[in-house]
C-alpha cells in the first residue's frame, strides 16, 4: 500500500520556523517528483514547493521563495519543507504529494494539484501571535 504521511506542523508565532517532513512507505521516491501544496480555509489547494526525481531542479511559489526550503533524501524515503519567516496567511493544511510523471517536458516538477496522483493526509500549519 503507497503511503505518504507528513508530520511536523503546529502553532507558531509570525517570523517563527517550522520543519515538515514526509515519509513514504509501500514505494521508493527515487523515481518520483514530489511536492508540497497547501489548502487555506476557502481557497484552493495551491503548489508552494517542489523537486523533481532527484533533487537537482526545485520550484517555489513566488510567495514563499527565500523563505521555504524543499529536500529530499531518497536513501530514507523523505521529503522535507523547511518553513522560515512564517506570515499568518500561511496558515494552512500543508500535504506532501508524489507522482512519478509531475514534470514538463524540460524535467521540472509542476505544481498542479491534478498533476499528483499521491497524497498524504496533510498537517496543519497555523501562524499566529
Amino acid at each position: 500500500q503507497l503511503r505518504l504521511v507528513e508530520a511536523g506542523g503546529g502553532l507558531v508565532q509570525p517570523g517563527g520556523s517550522l520543519r515538515l517532513s514526509c515519509v513514504a512507505s509501500g514505494f521508493t521516491l527515487d523515481h518520483y517528483a514530489v511536492a508540497w501544496l497547501r489548502q487555506a480555509p476557502g481557497k484552493d489547494r495551491e503548489g508552494v514547493s517542489c523537486s523533481d526525481t532527484t533533487g537537482s531542479n526545485l520550484k517555489y511559489a513566488h510567495s514563499v521563495k527565500g523563505r521555504f526550503t524543499i529536500s529530499r533524501h531518497n536513501a530514507t524515503n523523505t521529503v522535507y519543507l523547511q518553513t522560515n519567516s512564517l506570515k499568518p496567511d500561511y496558515t494552512a493544511i500543508y500535504y506532501c504529494a508524489a507522482d512519478p510523471v509531475a514534470l514538463d517536458l524540460l524535467g521540472i516538477c509542476v505544481f498542479p494539484a491534478n498533476s499528483y496522483d499521491y497524497w498524504g493526509q496533510g498537517t496543519q500549519v497555523s501562524v499566529s501571535s
